[in-house]
């Protein structure tokens, strides 16, 4: 007897689309602080990002990917991206926060919608894409470095400026009357009253 299951159901489906030869490529990536497990063409909300809708993001932050064999990053895979479209900025479902203290007269109740981002997965690949823009900025810095190298360095004078006169007469001034001040004179004991009989 043969019991069927969830599990087993998939485990079928599975094996069928392997023998029609047909790759399901995943990957775990992170996103805003999340991990999701995303494919090509999968919708995912995600916590909102700052792009517009329509650019396009990419995550470089894959934990793990599958494309026929299974890659553990370590822990991150060095050089694998997965690319995305924002399609929209939207806000969740409200979530009511209730709460309460029996017999103490306590209640509180709050809603909340979380900002959300819906993106859509275009690509997952294993080589980052080049990027034209940091190779001229080092170009640019060694160039920098090579012209400071060869502009001679002006030697520095050590003369001392000549403070205004009016500054040097104040700090003398106060200086004296700090050690002019005289101790207070002692006040005279008050007589002590006999006690009446």
């Amino acid at each position: 007897m043969y019991i069927c299951t969830r599990l087993n159901i998939r485990l079928v489906y599975l094996n069928i689309n392997k023998a029609k030869n047909i790759n399901f490529m995943y990957a775990i990536v992170e996103i805003a602080g999340q991990q999701f497990k995303v494919a090509k063409d999968q919708k995912v909300f995600v916590h909102r990002l700052q792009e517009k809708e329509g650019s396009k993001v990419s995550f470089d932050n894959v934990l793990l990917m599958d494309d026929g064999k299974i890659t553990i990053g370590a822990p991150a895979i060095k050089g694998a991206v997965v690319t995305a479209k924002v399609l929209s900025h939207l806000k969740g479902d409200k979530v009511i926060v209730f709460k309460k203290k029996r017999r103490k007269g306590y209640i509180k109740k709050n809603g909340h919608r979380q900002f959300l981002t819906e993106i859509q997965i275009e690509s997952i690949s294993t080589k980052a894409p080049a990027k034209k823009a940091a190779p001229k900025k080092e170009e640019k810095s060694v160039a920098d470095k090579k012209e400071t190298a060869k502009k001679p360095v002006a030697k520095k004078t050590t003369a001392k400026k000549a403070e205004p006169k009016g500054k040097v007469e104040t700090a003398k001034k106060t200086a004296t009357k700090e050690t002019a001040k005289k101790p207070a004179a002692k006040k005279p004991a008050a007589k002590k009253e006999s006690p009446k009989k």
